[in-house]
């Protein structure tokens, strides 16, 4: 296509955003509010699901060692707590760093304990590749000589996992399901603006224009409509998002778990419903023609 036939559609197309002021507001409205509902949504799974890792990633097996249990018993523990498969890390704790972490988590009632009035037992700390190994993991060192006793959560991390899988699932589903109906809302918002306008088309096609030539100003503008609808939700996005992700790393300081940074994230989901809202457009505007356009 010449450069000067491409420059006419383009400003034929602009001018018929400006004519039909009402209509093109009508459309870039609905683009604006359904992209701001799938790009709010993607968002908060994004965050749901990296909570969901960090909490999974946040369980661990802990095997209590024997009291009677001497040095060297203790490192023979610890390298057949090593060879356990599926087992990421390893660490050791004693029972004076157990006790300094019941102290600061339950007040200084805990320092009439210390020294061999300590309670508490020494701790290898495990850490499965996978949260579904978990499970398996405790199972295999509860079985092995000079421990006491293991915890990681037992049924109530089970379900914890599963319930982590089945919200992933359910927001997959949702973001798809928002998608279509973002594809409906703005394909027939766009169908509205081109039936005000049959009797245009109609005279175009009277005087002899060819179908390519009608759909190229319509292409352009449902493309300008998906660019301007997707702009308004991209700033309030980024605005909000900047926004509750420093009050939510206030709040979560101190702690295993953390939104996802800002930067690059929620440009990156900018960037995304950018591109959407075009694509949308201007394919909307393609298939919201075709029944003018048929001979």
């Amino acid at each position: 296509m010449k450069f000067r036939t491409m420059s006419r559609h383009i400003r034929d197309a602009s001018k018929s955003l400006v004519r039909n002021g009402w209509m093109t507001l009508a459309a870039i409205s609905a683009v604006t509010m359904t992209l701001l509902l799938v790009g709010s949504f993607i968002a908060i799974l994004f965050n749901v699901n990296k909570l969901a890792s960090d909490i999974e990633n946040d369980v661990s097996v802990r095997v209590f060692i024997d009291l009677g249990a001497e040095e060297a018993d203790r490192e023979t523990l610890r390298n057949e707590l090593e060879k356990i498969p599926n087992v990421e890390s390893l660490t050791y704790s004693t029972r004076d760093e157990e006790l300094d972490k019941l102290i600061g988590s339950y007040g200084e009632e805990f320092n009439l304990f210390g020294g061999d009035d300590n309670p508490l037992h020494d701790v290898f700390i495990l850490s499965a590749e996978l949260p579904e190994q978990t499970g398996k993991v405790a199972e295999t060192a509860g079985e092995l000589n000079y421990v006491a006793k293991v915890e990681y959560g037992g049924t109530t991390a089970e379900k914890l996992f599963d319930t982590i899988s089945t919200m992933r699932t359910i927001g997959i589903v949702i973001i798809v399901g928002l998608l279509l109906i973002a594809v409906f809302l703005i394909s027939n918002t766009i169908r509205i603006t081109i039936f005000s306008r049959s009797t245009e088309i109609e005279i175009m096609r009277l005087v002899g224009a060819k179908n390519s030539y009608i759909r190229w100003p319509f292409l352009i503008e449902g493309s300008f409509i998906g660019l301007i609808g997707s702009l308004i939700p991209t700033g309030i996005l980024i605005f909000l998002y900047r926004f509750l992700y420093e009050i939510g790393t206030e709040y979560l300081v101190g702690s295993n778990f953390a939104l996802l940074p800002a930067n690059p994230f929620v440009y990156y989901i900018g960037l995304g419903l950018i591109g959407v809202g075009v694509f949308l457009g201007s394919i909307g505007s393609v298939l919201s023609m075709s029944r003018f356009l048929k001979v």
